[in-house]
């Protein structure tokens, strides 16, 4: 397994680090390359992530991945798995998995401000009922085609700054309806008042 600190910052990376005074902090750092139980927590209420790839000369491609919450699953001490569920048939990521198979996730928590960022390497799994099992929710609308297996390299949570808190409609639905519970309350208590 590479260093994960090699991983994360290549010889550029530590190079720009150094001229702009940040390299020390980061020096004899240890980095995350398991999923620990906060981790595995953190995802079971994700439902929403980035995933990068690049083609075999570099060029980049970052795709949105969308499922029910939790569906990028760790499946083992240092690999996650989602669902590749039909979408806009152009196959960039596959085609890039094929020529290079580096990638990275990306996960905003936008409520809680969390930025989880992992690298490693992927894989397509095609026809494994029993990988896809595991990985499926069958009460989701969507149709799975294969799943891709990411192994963890390194990853790191960091940098709230200028992530703007915003919450999803499942998230806000309990004070939605305690405050329309309470305008009944207030409306039939001027009703009330009205008629006496």
């Amino acid at each position: 397994m590479s260093d994960p600190e090699d991983v994360m910052f290549s010889a550029g990376v530590k190079a720009e680090q150094t001229r702009l005074g940040s390299r020390a902090q980061f020096e004899g750092r240890t980095w995350n390359t398991e999923i620990t139980d906060d981790l595995r927590r953190f995802l079971g209420v994700i439902d929403t992530f980035f995933f990068a790839t690049a083609s075999a000369d570099g060029r980049p491609y970052i795709q949105h991945r969308g499922g029910p919450p939790g569906f990028l699953k760790p499946i083992g001490t240092r690999t996650l798995a989602f669902a590749d569920f039909a979408g806009n048939q152009q196959y960039i990521s596959l085609g890039h998995l094929r020529e290079n198979d580096r990638a990275h996730l990306f996960v905003l928590h936008f409520a809680s401000q969390q930025r989880l960022k992992l690298w490693g390497r992927a894989r397509i799994v095609e026809n494994d009922l029993e990988l896809m099992e595991r990985l499926v929710d069958p009460a989701y609308p969507a149709r799975p085609q294969r799943a891709i297996v990411f192994t963890i390299e390194a990853w790191d949570i960091n940098c709230r700054q200028h992530i703007v808190p915003r919450y999803t409609e499942a998230d806000i639905a309990p004070a939605v309806d305690q405050l329309a519970r309470r305008i009944k309350e207030l409306e039939e208590e001027v009703a009330r008042l009205k008629g006496q």
